[in-house]
């Protein structure tokens, strides 16, 4: 008996959870209706869509309008993203008006590169109104001059409206629809105006900044920014319908293939720029090698597509895009690994784009719906892209700055950096016309002889080995610098003539004892100090201590020596 009663049971419950997905299902089916009454801001229409998928791409409007043939539309309960498709998608709205006056509306199409995209709406007297546009069409087939789809309607009082539109394409098929009323259309399109021209005005800054820093210090790689920052300004315009709208309108075929021409041209100069800035030649030949390869791959998309049609290279094209991304990270994780400044702000703004560009590829295939954020995800990014390659390029400016600066063979200050710095510690001490300045000059004894018998490369190990002692063997507040050939320079602030031929022989001494067992090296040094206004200029100062070092060589070399000088007498002597 309980055996039995517990089956009945369970069948019944099983009954009941067939019947609730069967109502659940049935449910499903039912077409959606949207309900307005004052429209205040912007519907969504997505959760109201009816799709039907036309694999002939055969139908017209008229196969749907009565009744029966029109529920052959089922809710869509997604996001209307299809991808890459052979179909003809129909979309079917219902909208109910429940207010007392005629409404006047606007549908929009959020995505503008849809190859064909026909709309027809019915009115009260059962005609129709119809409106046939596209990206394969010419611009002006549009009703209204916007570089998205935007179709005006009437919803009357008190009165089902009905809409069939049709959606085919070459590309992915995006189908990101909303209602707008006149209020909502005005803020959609201010704001849409405004994000690009603040795009597009930093974009114009960007490139006039980067062309006068090519001006000034004619490196390749800024050529190479400025190209990428074009192409790539020029490719987001082509995403977003600007360019159709405003530089080809009468011609749908170049809206098409500029979109190929111009990823293609972003691809091949953001792989120039990265292995230019990044120094990839230098640091690792073999991903330098991959990008060449990679560069003749995205170069071949230039030359065919104008006889290839859009959906044949569009997905190699997205398979190219997608290689290239893979190899612009992995050049900056090379570079970051070897230490180049520049490589933290690149990986980071290329983390930010690629994201972006991700999201689209993903939401392209149909992986991902369409929405703001994967629509617009790249041109997001590459707004933040932008701001850090920017501050790459200053780092890689500060690089040329302090190279030009710095000694290359000894990382010291080179000649230029002791002449200004020496000028203003000078200047300096006799705008208050007090306190002390000295200065070494250093000489490497017998050099001509030394790179004669041990050769040059060992001519220039002996010169770092030098520039080492003095970077370790000076005091914190001492400037040393490479003066040129054999001679260097130590700028002594607050430093009298006696500390300061203290510091000069420990450096003398420092660089014998530490090389005796090599080849011998040995250095004279010269001091010369700035007290009582004792030199009218820099220049003067620098000659004493040259003076004092000529005196060092002439006593025997491998000695510190100081200059001592009154108004009347100029001698030089042992300190």
């Amino acid at each position: 008996m309980i055996k039995s009663f517990l089956s009945t049971f369970k069948l019944a419950i099983v009954l009941l959870m067939i019947n609730s997905f069967v109502s659940s299902a049935q449910a499903d089916e039912t077409e959606k209706v949207l309900t307005v009454t004052t429209m205040d801001s912007a519907i969504d229409l997505t959760p109201f869509i009816n799709i039907y998928e036309d694999a002939t791409k055969k139908l017209t409007y008229k196969d749907f309008s009565n009744p029966k043939a029109g529920q052959q539309f089922k809710p869509l309960n997604k996001a209307a993203n299809f991808g890459f498709s052979e179909s003809a998608w129909w979309v079917k709205l219902r909208i109910v008006n429940h207010h007392e006056k005629i409404q006047r509306v606007t549908i929009r199409q959020n995505y503008p590169l849809i190859d064909y995209v026909d709309f027809h709406s019915q009115q009260h007297n059962n005609t129709w109104i119809s409106y046939s546009t596209g990206d394969r069409r010419e611009f002006s087939t549009r009703p209204i001059n916007f570089m998205e789809f935007l179709f005006p309607i009437e919803l009357l009082p008190n009165t089902e409206t009905t809409i069939f539109m049709r959606f085919e394409s070459s590309g992915p098929i995006n189908i990101g629809l909303d209602l707008q009323s006149e209020t909502s259309l005005f803020d959609t399109v201010s704001s849409n105006h405004l994000i690009t021209g603040i795009y597009y005005g930093g974009f114009i800054i960007l490139v006039f900044y980067n062309l006068l820093l090519f001006i000034a210090i004619k490196d390749r790689t800024f050529i190479y920014y400025l190209l990428y920052l074009a192409s790539y300004g020029l490719f987001f315009a082509v995403m977003n319908g600007l360019a159709f709208q405003y530089f080809w309108p009468a011609s749908p075929w170049l809206a098409n293939q500029s979109l190929i021409i111009l990823l293609s041209l972003s691809l091949i100069w953001s792989l120039q720029f990265s292995r230019s800035i990044l120094s990839i030649k230098d640091i690792s030949p073999v991903s330098n090698h991959i990008t060449s390869g990679l560069i003749i791959v995205s170069t071949i998309p230039l030359f065919i597509s104008p006889f290839v049609s859009y959906r044949l290279i569009i997905i190699p094209m997205s398979i190219i895009t997608i290689l290239c991304t893979v190899q612009l990270m992995a050049m900056g994780f090379i570079a970051f690994s070897r230490g180049s400044k520049p490589a933290r702000y690149y990986l980071v703004a290329w983390s930010t784009l690629l994201i972006g560009i991700f999201a689209y590829m993903l939401k392209s295939f149909g992986i991902l719906p369409h929405n703001t954020w994967t629509q617009n995800g790249q041109q997001i990014g590459s707004l933040i892209e932008m701001v850090l390659l920017s501050l790459a390029m200053s780092s890689k400016v500060n690089e040329y700055k302090k190279g030009s600066y710095i000694d290359s063979l000894t990382n010291l200050p080179n000649r230029r950096s002791f002449d200004e710095r020496f000028s203003k510690e000078f200047d300096n001490v006799k705008g208050h016309k007090q306190g002390l300045l000295s200065l070494l000059i250093i000489d490497v004894d017998n050099f001509k002889h030394y790179n004669d018998k041990y050769g040059h490369s060992q001519g220039d190990e002996a010169l770092k080995f030098v520039g080492k002692k003095l970077q370790s063997t000076a005091r914190k507040n001492t400037i040393p610098s490479r003066y040129g050939g054999e001679e260097f320079a130590v700028i002594l602030p607050n430093t009298s003539s006696e500390q300061a031929h203290t510091i000069g022989e420990r450096i003398r001494s420092k660089i014998e004892s530490d090389n005796a067992q090599q080849h011998n090296l040995t250095v004279s040094v010269g001091v010369a100090t700035l007290e009582e206004n004792n030199f009218a200029s820099h220049h003067q100062l620098f000659e004493a201590a040259d003076q004092a070092l000529y005196y060092a060589k002439e006593n025997g070399r491998n000695r510190t020596e100081c200059f001592n000088t009154t108004i009347k007498d100029r001698r030089t002597t042992s300190c």
